[in-house]
This record gives C-alpha cells, structure tokens and sequence, in this order.
C-alpha cells in the first residue's frame, strides 16, 4: 500500500476543496449547463460529482433514482453510482447545488481533521483498487482537480495550474505511466520513453520497459522516444478529454510515440 503524508494530503485537499468552491461561486447564471469535455456532463454535472463523492465518504447513502440502460458515458458499477447522484439533482437550482457543495466541504474538512495518520495508512477502498485511505485521498484530490478544471475550460477560465492541489494530481497521472507505455501502448522491452511536460505543471518522467514498464528516477540510456507537451494537456489527453493530440511533440521512434499518444487515456 501506498503512504501518504496525513498532514501534507489535508493541506492539499483544503487548496483544492478552496479552489472548486470559489470556481462555483464564480459561476453565471447562464454557465452551470455548459457542456463539458467530461462525457456526457454539464458544468452542474461536475460540480454535483463532487458534492456526491464527498457525501458517499461521509457515509451518507447513494440516491436511490433510475438510470436509463443506454448512457454511453456510464461504463462500470462505480459510473452508474455516480450517475445516481447526478440524476438525484437534475431537478435542483444552482442555489441547492452551491448550498450543498459549501455544506459537504465544510462536513468533509471536519471529519479529515478529526483522522490522524494511522486512518490515512489503513487499508481502504480506491477507484484504482485496494490501498490505503491516503492514497484515496491523492486521488480525491486529482479527481476533483480534473473535474474542475472541466468546468474552467467549458466556461473560459483558465487556472489552477501552480500549487499543490496541481501537482498532486500530476503525482497520481504520472506513477499510472508504466501501464500507459507498457499495457495500452505495447511498447516492446528494451523500450525507453522519457515524457518531457513544459509549462506552470513541467516535470520529467522517464519510463523503461523491461519485463514490465516501469516509471523511473532515471533512464539507463538514451531515450527511445522523447514526448513534449504542456503539462495541462498531458493531463487533458490522460483523462480522456479529446484534447489536441497533435500539439505533442513526437522525437524518436515516431511509431510508439503516436501509439503512446493515442492510449494515453487510462481515466475513461
């Protein structure tokens, strides 16, 4: 299992539960259903996510309504639990929505005060499998980021790219990189892949493939293909958002680098 620093997790969450909240309060009246590049979500849609995530932590029940069968954005049990919450508040103002967002941070801040560091290493449930409670919470935290930052590109505002909330988020995306290479893209072994991200989220990753792929500290040669694109957009391609695929700078083995580009997507 995964550690995660108890103090530095809340301190995050707390940048990015600030950040989601005065993005919302921000919002037009006219922008809160704007489509998203979050499938099938308005920017309501994101937002109500959130609130629905964070009230299924506090233990609170998921919304017993009907979902129609055929939502080609809903793909697995975890989808249709969130799609739930959605339908629960399609009939909602954007007042009930603010309200509750407001009410079930302010719930969720109080209860991660009252856990120390032992709650945080315990074994938990994640989206991405079995772990502790700390790494849920990193991934809460890229999570939410990712949602948020659906809603700054459907209503024009960009930001929240610097802090920790950010790089948070870019630690979750980048130690899943060894599957991207490895799984989705079928680098062969022997296969050295450095992603170079530029920009307010820049940071080197390097991976290698040997019986498996692996991110790691360094490459043991030469890369075989060097990626270059902003930070953003590696995370925008990550999840799966239809980002411009063609503004990543391809060096090396033009081949494996468009067949990592094209599977970057491991969050659909």
């Amino acid at each position: 299992m995964i550690t995660v620093d108890r103090d530095q997790a809340v301190a995050v969450l707390d940048e990015q539960f600030d950040a989601v909240v005065a993005l919302a309060e921000g919002l037009a009246p006219d922008e809160w259903d704007l489509p998203t590049a979050c499938p099938g979500w308005s920017v309501k849609d994101n937002l109500v996510h959130v609130i629905g995530v964070e009230a299924m932590l506090l233990g609170r029940p998921t919304p017993e309504v009907a979902l129609a069968e055929d939502l080609p954005h809903v793909r697995n049990d975890f989808g249709r639990v969130n799609e739930q919450w959605i339908e629960s508040y399609r009939g909602r103002s954007t007042t009930d929505v603010l309200a509750d967002l407001r009410e079930v941070i302010a719930e969720r801040r109080a209860a991660l005060a009252g856990m120390d560091q032992a709650d945080f290493d315990a074994e938990s449930f994640t989206p991405a499998g079995p772990d502790s409670y700390g790494r849920f919470m990193r991934v809460r935290v890229m999570d939410m980021w990712m949602h948020e930052q659906d809603v700054r590109q459907a209503v024009g505002r960009p930001g929240h790219e610097d802090g920790r909330a950010p790089q948070a988020a870019l630690d979750e995306m980048t130690a899943a990189l060894g599957y991207v290479v490895g799984k989705r893209a079928g680098a062969p072994p022997g296969s050295r892949v450095r992603f170079e991200l530029t920009g307010p989220m820049a940071r080197r990753v390097d991976v290698e493939v040997g019986d498996r792929a692996r991110v790691v500290d360094a490459l043991a040669g030469d890369p075989t293909v060097t990626l270059t694109l902003p930070g953003h957009l590696f995370t925008r391609l990550c999840g799966g958002r239809g980002a411009d695929a063609a503004a990543v700078e391809v060096d090396g083995d033009s081949g494996l680098g468009e067949a990592i580009v094209t599977h970057m997507g491991f969050m659909i």
